[in-house]
């Protein structure tokens, strides 16, 4: 898709604060954060929703969540994070590229209820 946000963020025609990446994901900082560390993690090929995920980049998915998900701990030095999927406008989805949200949390951040209880 040539106007998605996340697609153009993929290819580098729009600069992104960058986490991780490999060659299927990128991991980058939120633009409008909730809490320090706030990361997207998203394909770099473009997939509406999770429902339209091909086999391999849903088998990869976790391990990419997963190596994020520990640079950010290490780096914001939390003990915990919540990962929340929009999946469809219903949902809170805004763009339409499938992402998660990964929110570092540490002990009395005072984010309670910001995403999952």
């Amino acid at each position: 898709m040539d106007e998605c946000i996340f697609c153009k963020i993929a290819r580098g025609e729009i600069l992104s604060k960058k986490i991780w990446e490999d060659e299927n994901f990128l991991a980058v900082l939120d633009v409008k954060p909730v809490g320090e560390g706030h990361t997207l993690i998203i394909p770099k090929k473009h997939f509406e929703n999770l429902l339209d995920l091909d086999t391999e980049i849903s088998l990869n998915y976790i391990g990419a969540l997963q190596k994020t998900a520990k640079i950010l701990m290490n780096k914001y030095k939390s003990s915990g994070f919540n990962i929340v999927l929009n999946n469809g406008k219903v949902a809170g989805q805004i763009v339409g590229h499938v992402h998660f949200h990964l929110l570092p949390r540490r002990e009395g951040d005072n984010m309670r209820g910001i995403f999952i209880g």
